[in-house]
C-alpha cells in the first residue's frame, strides 16, 4: 500500500487507498484512538486500556477500530471474538504520509524551470557554503 508507482491503474489503485484511509480518519474519535495508538508504540494496547486513554465506551472503540483496521491503519490481536490488544500499523501510516509529500512542489516553477512568476514569493534561498575551513 502506498508503494512506488509503476503505472496508471497502480496510481489509481493507491489514490483509492489513500482516500479510504483519509476517510477512516474523518472521525474525531478514530483519530484520537489512533494518536494513542502510535503514542503507545509498537505493542498496542489492551482493548480496554485503549477505550480508557480514547475516553470512548467499549462498543464505541470495536466500531472504530473496525474502520482503522479495514484500511491497515491498525493491526488487532483477537482471543475470539475479543479484541486483546491493538496496535497502529506504522508501515502503513508511514506509507501514507509518503503519499501525501512524495510530489511536493512537483509543479512548482523551481522544479520546472520556469520563472516564478510576478507577485509570487521568492523561492527560499540556499544556505551559502562555508567557506572559512
Amino acid at each position: 500500500m502506498f508503494e512506488q508507482r509503476t503505472s496508471q491503474a497502480s496510481d489509481n489503485v493507491e489514490l483509492e487507498a489513500a482516500a479510504q484511509a483519509f476517510a477512516a480518519l474523518g472521525s474525531e474519535q478514530r483519530l484520537a484512538v489512533l494518536r494513542c495508538l502510535v503514542r503507545a508504540g509498537p505493542d498496542g494496547l489492551a482493548a480496554g486500556e485503549l477505550a480508557r486513554r480514547a475516553e470512548i465506551g467499549a462498543s464505541t472503540l470495536t466500531h472504530h477500530l473496525r474502520f482503522l483496521t479495514q484500511v491497515r491503519l491498525v493491526v488487532q490481536t483477537r482471543q475470539g471474538r475479543s479484541v486483546i490488544c491493538a496496535a497502529a500499523n506504522h508501515d502503513t501510516i508511514a506509507g501514507l504520509a509518503r503519499f501525501l509529500v512524495s510530489e511536493c512542489c512537483a509543479d512548482a516553477p523551481q522544479a520546472t524551470g520556469q520563472p516564478t512568476p510576478p507577485g509570487a514569493p521568492a523561492p527560499p534561498a540556499q544556505p551559502a557554503e562555508d567557506v572559512s575551513a
